[in-house]
């Protein structure tokens, strides 16, 4: 049965789903982008990440002399999310991660380097690659200007409401512009790379309840279309209690501080002024831990050496920028900058250090401090926030959508937050790249399941 005149796929979401049509237009397909944002550049989830993308296997490692594989990422995955993640899609993710970051350089033209200089929680080796800068913008600007040389089709501003099937599987988008005007778009192809549900705080209060006063930093078109879409096409969805949560959004200047600062030494105080926590769990689940503090906020503390080794990420230099970060010269200071108890602040400055010189343990299983924190002290005030949900639609190793019954819906494939991730149940399972790994590597594999397919749409194993 020959195809629907119309696009071979429709991608809805231009973020990470710009990776399925430029690997589609790689392999011959006729695509069509559409996105509901006209300011998605620096808008969306992709846009607004710190562009870290988990590749077990690349290249750089090699070169660098890591020894990392598949089977090495979802066994950290599944340490993370103590065995309650998808460890099949994690297995899938996992072996394609390598190709994708290598394809990412050698067709998308993307400059990725290995972090190397510190050390992300719950991954085994280094494996996160990223652009200059660490941040998002860098990413998304290149795919768009390569989806521009490519001469793909992105419609924008339009917003993917619904999808048609009849009996071989899909047969038409469904978009609607600004001004209500709906269009039928013939196709035999949707990726549902719309993201998640994080701007409908009904449906975050009903599965993130204990995040759901948190600031939220995401995309504010992750309304969850896609968990709708797929609803109303019987198809499955789990992990909706999961998200990635962040624990260093700068309370005055709303930009990242970042969990680099942590990882490097640095730590976090509440309103009583002690430390609550094993900080270097992650960052993600602290966001909890933190909203759960009196006044639901705290106090990173770092020093000028945390400092100057930050200045690699954007998201950073933003919050310097900002004015985010104050100078105390010592103790004393600290404690009056903070409006926090001295005795307190000097006791966790005392102990930290203590840790760090190797002379006690942490009371709370704390393993990494690089180093002690020396004077002048710089802190930041940061509150807990809802960056992206994690749950979604269930998708197989190809990207499709399953029905309740396990099947597929042919020609119906959705990516990154949009689909039910890596990540488990709540906030803990969370690695640095389980967001874009998920949003570009579903992206790829769906690109090239339809590929594969060929035009006919009687044919989608």
């Amino acid at each position: 049965m020959t195809g629907p005149p119309g696009p071979d796929l429709v991608v809805a979401g231009a973020g990470g789903g710009l990776v399925a049509a430029l690997r589609a237009a790689q392999l011959g397909l006729d695509v069509l982008v559409v996105e509901a944002s006209e300011h998605f550049r620096r808008g969306n989830n992709t846009s607004m990440s710190t562009a870290m993308i988990p590749g077990a296997g690349s290249r750089w490692q090699r070169a660098a002399g890591i020894d990392d594989s598949a089977e090495m990422f979802a066994a950290d995955v599944a340490g993370k999310t103590k065995g309650q993640g998808d460890e099949r899609l994690a297995r899938a993710l996992g072996a394609v991660s390598a190709e994708l970051v290598e394809w990412l350089t050698d067709h998308v033209g993307l400059e990725l380097s290995l972090v190397t200089d510190f050390h992300y929680p719950g991954h085994s080796v280094d494996r996160c690659h990223t652009v200059e800068g660490r941040h998002g913008t860098v990413l998304l600007d290149h795919l768009v200007q390569r989806v521009s040389r490519a001469g793909i089709d992105l419609l924008v501003p339009a917003r993917l409401v619904d999808v048609l099937v009849d009996g071989d599987g899909v047969s038409a988008a469904v978009v609607e512009r600004p001004d209500g005007a709906r269009e039928e778009i013939p196709t035999r192809a949707v990726l549902l790379a719309t993201n998640g549900y994080g701007a409908d705080r009904a449906l975050v209060a009903e599965h993130l309840p204990e995040i759901a006063r948190a600031v939220y930093h995401g995309s504010e078109t992750s309304r969850g279309d896609a968990l709708r879409i797929g609803a109303a096409l019987g198809a499955q969805s789990a992990f909706l209690d999961a998200y990635q949560g962040h624990a260093a959004l700068s309370a005055s200047a709303a930009t990242l501080v970042g969990w680099a600062t942590v990882m490097h030494g640095g730590f976090l105080l509440d309103a009583t002024g002690r430390r609550f926590g094993d900080e270097t769990t992650g960052y993600s689940e602290y966001a909890a831990a933190l909203a759960a503090r009196p006044d639901a906020a705290g106090w990173l503390v770092l020093d000028r050496r945390i400092h100057d080794a930050c200045l690699a990420f954007t998201d950073f230099r933003q919050s310097v920028e900002s004015g985010a970060l104050r100078e105390a010269p010592d103790a004393a200071a600290l404690a009056s900058v903070t409006g926090l108890p001295a005795e307190a602040v000097d006791a966790e400055l005392a102990e930290t250090a203590a840790v760090a010189r190797g002379e006690r343990a942490d009371r709370f299983g704390r393993a990494v401090f690089e180093a002690p924190l020396e004077p002048p002290y710089l802190v930041a005030r940061v509150v807990p926030a809802l960056f992206h949900t994690q749950g979604g639609l269930v998708v197989d190793e190809h990207a499709r959508v399953l029905r309740a019954d396990g099947g597929p819906i042919p020609g119906l494939y959705a990516s990154g937050g949009a689909a039910a991730g890596i990540s488990g149940h709540g906030a803990a399972g969370y690695l640095a790249g389980n967001g874009l790994l998920p949003a570009l590597g579903l992206a790829y594999l769906a690109a090239n399941h339809v590929a594969a397919t060929g035009r006919s749409r009687t044919t989608h194993a």
